[in-house]
């Protein structure tokens, strides 16, 4: 089943969650000059064009991406993610949002791997379009969490892998747990993003406590609330589970959250950091 587009959703607050995490992760593991690989299981277009996506009246993206990054005095760890949006758009406008791929390379250096899966064939063409030119990037139109068995260990030992799904249907909450635990056998010490919805009903509730009761490894957990639990339709809040977290993130996101809340948020929304497996 192939029926969602990303694009209808591109720099919505979950994005905005999503990318901020992805970019500050990135940043800390390339402190270390030997080589990685990233990896993503569901890697969309790679960039967006801002023209779909309403919410009473205002884009998904207004209300995201749009309201950051007119943002004041927004914590430093959000400035390079910050920078790769404007570097899309004419100043003072917001037209086009980068994906999840497209952050990623520019912040990968010339010994660093990109492994990108998308199953969608229109997805796929415009991503291979954009990315598939780069050196030592691979744009496959495959199952990016079967990838997670075929792929993984990485010759360079190092690795981020994205792992971001739809969940338009409901076996990914159980396929999700386990290919990651599948990922985490052959490659231990990785770094996995799972970012995941928080919807009413709270659907996500058993994959959540699958990951609590099996993970072994370091498991940081970060959510984000709009406000009260179902007081809109929709999806109003999300989380992230960063398996591996590298030094210095959870710190990171601890100031970083807050301000997200209180910059994209209603009253009665918030912020968590927690450890879901303590270090």
């Amino acid at each position: 089943m192939l029926s969602y587009r990303h694009a209808f959703h591109a720099g919505n607050f979950a994005d905005v969650l999503k990318h901020i995490v992805l970019t500050a992760a990135l940043q800390a593991m390339l402190r270390k000059p030997t080589p990685l690989v990233y990896l993503d299981t569901h890697a969309g277009a790679g960039r967006y064009t801002l023209d779909a996506g309403t919410t009473g009246g205002r884009s998904e993206a207004q209300e995201g991406i749009g309201r950051v990054l007119t943002a004041r005095l927004p914590p430093l760890s959000v400035t390079a993610y910050l920078e790769q949006v404007r570097a899309l758009n004419p100043p003072g406008r917001l037209q086009r949002y980068p994906g999840s791929p497209a952050l990623a390379s520019a912040l990968l250096r010339d010994q660093d791997r990109m492994l990108l899966h998308e199953l969608h064939p229109a997805d796929h063409a415009a991503l291979a379009s954009l990315l598939g030119a780069r050196a030592r990037c691979k744009v496959l139109r495959s199952d990016g969490l079967a990838a997670l068995k075929s792929a993984l260990p990485p010759l360079e030992r190092r690795g981020l892998v994205l792992i971001d799904p739809a969940y338009e249907r409901t076996e990914e909450y159980r396929e999700v747990p386990a290919a990651l635990k599948a990922g985490l056998r052959r490659f231990a010490t990785g770094v996995y993003l799972l970012w995941y919805p928080r919807l009413s009903p709270d659907i996500a509730v058993p994959m959540l406590d699958t990951l609590a009761a099996t993970l072994t490894r370091p498991t940081l957990q970060l959510e984000l609330s709009l406000g009260p639990p179902g007081d809109r339709p929709g999806m109003d809040a999300c989380g992230m589970l960063i398996v591996n977290p590298p030094y210095g993130l959870a710190d990171t996101m601890s100031e970083v959250l807050p301000w997200l809340a209180d910059e994209l948020g209603r009253p009665g929304g918030g912020s968590r950091v927690d450890w879901l497996i303590p270090e």
